[in-house]
């Protein structure tokens, strides 16, 4: 209760703001009736959707949709407030300043410019129409991302061998099956030896996946396609009736998984053998760091490698790569993680920019990263969860070609 009282008095302060600045600039009360209306209909979505509509934890779509269209809504109060009470520390300044200046003996406040109004509007149009269009259209902006690793324990018999990576499919989060079956499509056309999925595959239940597994069982790859758990997968973010349901649950996602032609691994290794060589390819459960689940087991993982192959690891959270793998006695070459998304909001511009809010959570967040001789790409993620969009970070399809020698470039 106490939570939803502080939102409430945070909801009102930004819509008073948000009032002042249409006040100003406009005369015409229907402006100001749409611009309250609007605010009570985005407010009370959200609250019939998170209290009435379900008390479950579950993300459902109409829940994500509310929060999306209260997140777009507050983003334009949040532009205004800083602007907007500048001005009235100003303007309150100014009236002190009359009350007692010697000329002056009226304590008066001067109005609001309504340069600034529309200046703060104008710079709020930038977050809100941005949300909009992460929603409607960002969320399914397909990239594909290549990089060139090289390696000097690489086996000479793959020299050139290309892997596609997908991670956060989030499955329960689609409402056009259009855009999934293109972007299935984008994912073939890479022509990969191997495609590796590093986890979660569903927000919740293993139901989520079922309308899309016909979809998703045309991904192809030469050498096969392998794939681990994530965080979400396991259902720890449902309250089940029983332990046995919970169980149940997860078991039909591993037969999911298995029946769309992934070779899930659960804390186990496999090898890929090419012309007498081979790669080690090693999976793990999800480990995280604070609250997320531990259940990734690392040295069961490896116990049927030998510590001179050149191994591939997958798991879903950067954290473990950066909190155990990289001071492990094994040397893991190449590192395939997901789970940050990127946060799905952030700016990139290659060459010149990279930031999200949620590198203030995660040191590796998105991309390739090099520590120790090992490298780690973190995926941002198929899928959406939670804000049901995208913005400056897109949905990615990761393509790696590995190489054998140095980077001479």
């Amino acid at each position: 209760m106490l939570l939803w009282i502080l939102f409430g008095t945070a909801y009102i302060f930004l819509v008073v703001y948000g009032y002042q600045a249409i006040k100003t600039l406009t005369k015409n009360k229907w402006a100001y009736f749409v611009f309250i209306a609007v605010a009570l209909a985005v407010v009370g979505n959200f609250v019939i959707q998170f209290t009435v509509a379900s008390n479950s934890r579950v993300l459902t779509q109409p829940k994500s949709e509310a929060f999306g269209f209260l997140l777009a809504f507050m983003s334009i109060s949040l532009v205004l407030v800083p602007v907007l009470f500048s001005e009235d520390i100003v303007r309150f300044t100014t009236g002190l300043y009359y009350k007692f200046s010697p000329s002056k003996k009226n304590f008066h406040v001067p109005s609001r410019r309504k340069f600034v109004s529309r200046l703060a509007l104008g710079l709020a149009a930038i977050p809100f129409s941005s949300l909009l269009y992460g929603m409607y259209k960002g969320k399914y902006d397909f990239r594909v991302l290549k990089y060139t690793l090289h390696f000097d324990e690489l086996p000479e018999a793959f020299d050139g061998y290309k892997i596609t990576q997908l991670s956060d499919i989030h499955s329960g989060s689609f409402d056009d099956r259009e855009k999934i079956e293109y972007a299935v499509n984008l994912v073939n056309e890479q022509k990969s030896d191997a495609i590796f999925f590093t986890g979660d595959m569903v927000n919740n239940k293993a139901s989520e996946m079922i309308p899309w597994m016909d979809v998703f069982g045309k991904l192809k790859a030469t050498d096969g396609k392998f794939s681990i758990l994530g965080n979400h997968d396991y259902g720890d973010y449902v309250d089940w009736n029983t332990k046995e349901e919970k169980h149940n649950n997860l078991e039909e996602l591993k037969q999911i998984q298995k029946d769309i032609g992934f070779d899930l691994l659960l804390n186990d290794s496999r090898f890929i053998e090419k012309n007498g060589e081979r790669i080690a390819l090693v999976g793990v459960e999800n480990w995280g760091r604070g609250v997320f689940k531990k259940a990734g087991d690392l040295k069961k993982a490896s116990e049927n490698i030998d510590k001179d192959d050149f191994k591939i690891l997958m798991s879903h959270d950067p954290s473990h790569w950066e909190d155990v793998v990289i001071d492990d006695t094994y040397k893991y070459h190449l590192t395939l993680s997901g789970h940050t998304h990127g946060m799905q909001f952030g700016i990139e511009i290659p060459g010149w920019i990279k930031w999200s809010p949620i590198k203030w959570r995660y040191k590796y967040w998105a991309g390739i990263y090099k520590q120790m001789g090992q490298f780690i790409n973190v995926n941002r993620g198929f899928g959406y969860l939670g804000y049901p969009g995208r913005v400056g970070i897109w949905p990615e399809i990761t393509v790696i070609e590995l190489k054998k020698g140095k980077d001479l470039t």
